[in-house]
């Protein structure tokens, strides 16, 4: 027991490697650029521009940053735990089919809408709960988490529904933080590689911090692009190499409802909060819209999984939430062009998608 415990506590002091060895990088560029470039080599009128603009930077850098890595990732609330004596039988029992059938009936009465590859219900053996949609069990955290995007050694934290807007906040403003830096300083750089300025030793820092700059926004400015993408496309990192499994099969753009409903299920309604490290996401990180739309209330159940006995394998369909209603809300077009799908469907006796 002793050394489990040791090593897990070594593992997560080295886990904070990688964001300390951030923070000094962060600390001494902040030291190059206002003391060693701004204070000694500018004059007054450039040197409060800079100063201004570098510090506004800096602290949203800075503020986001620190909301991603200290915001505790969200996992599924108790209704998705097995009853006491539903988990007794399922630990008990060796059989998976048997195991499949009790977690069918647990799961009737939760808003369920993604299966495995197999249409089985999912599960975790390790957290002993039902997965909600998009939540995934992180080895790294040992939990399973609400929306989970990835686990990112940078931020020593899982990315999922409760930091994933502070995560893009923080590329933005890194890349933000690092253009500036690399577009100010590149006119000293020429002049002190040049020799234009005496050598002294702030050389050093300017030419070293150019670099730094011009490195991090390569990279950063990459890994930005593509979460923007994501993003337009309300996909996360798991899901854009694993489509996620509906009840009618597999579909990569299962949760997307256009592109401006995807940036506000991140960003939340208000603009004005868009550029600032608060949680505005929309919804509650347990249920999300989906193109799948319900079947007509005279049919109240789905076939769900059909290799397993009928009692198991129907399962009511649950209605949306409040927020999946309010962002399933489209304009008066996109009203009458479902409206006439669902006539559609309902004479074919198909289930419905938008």
């Amino acid at each position: 027991m002793a050394p489990t415990h040791v090593l897990r506590c070594c593992q997560r002091g080295l886990a904070w490697i990688p964001v300390i060895f951030i923070a000094l990088v962060v600390c001494w560029s902040y030291y190059a650029y206002v003391v060693e470039l701004c204070v000694s080599c500018l004059s007054i009128f450039p040197l409060v521009v800079y100063l201004l603009f570098f510090h506004l930077s800096f602290i949203m850098f800075v503020w986001s940053y620190w909301k991603t890595i200290f915001t505790k990732p969200s996992c599924p609330s108790k209704e998705f735990c097995l009853p006491k004596a539903e988990k007794e039988r399922y630990e008990k029992e060796e059989r998976p089919e048997t195991q499949q059938e009790i977690l069918w009936r647990a799961a009737t009465s939760l808003p369920l809408y993604t299966r495995t590859g197999a249409g089985a219900i999912r599960y975790c053996d390790r957290c002993q709960v039902i997965k909600p949609d998009r939540c995934h069990h992180c080895s790294a955290c040992d939990m399973c988490v609400l929306k989970m995007d990835h686990h990112c050694p940078w931020v020593n934290n899982c990315v999922g529904f409760s930091n994933y807007k502070f995560f893009i906040l923080f590329l933005a403003y890194s890349l933000v933080y690092c253009l500036f830096i690399a577009a100010t300083v590149l006119q000293y750089f020429i002049k002190f590689w040049t020799n234009e300025l005496p050598d002294s030793h702030a050389k050093f820092h300017v030419l070293f911090l150019f670099f730094v700059a011009a490195m991090f926004c390569i990279s950063i400015l990459s890994l930005f692009s593509y979460h923007l993408w994501l993003v337009g496309k309300n996909r996360s990192t798991i899901e854009a190499f694993r489509a996620p499994v509906f009840r009618t099969g597999s579909d990569k753009n299962g949760f997307s409802l256009g592109f401006r409903k995807n940036i506000t299920q991140v960003f939340g309604d208000q603009k004005k909060y868009w550029f600032l490290p608060v949680f505005t996401s929309q919804g509650d990180g347990l249920t999300f819209p989906t193109r799948l739309v319900n079947a007509d209330a005279e049919q109240p159940t789905v076939t769900l999984h059909p290799e397993l006995n009928k009692s198991a394998a129907e399962v009511p369909v649950s209605p949306l939430s409040e927020s999946q209603n309010r962002l399933l809300c489209n304009d008066q077009h996109a009203n009458n062009t479902g409206d006439h799908l669902a006539n559609n469907t309902l004479k074919s006796g198909e289930p419905q998608h938008r």
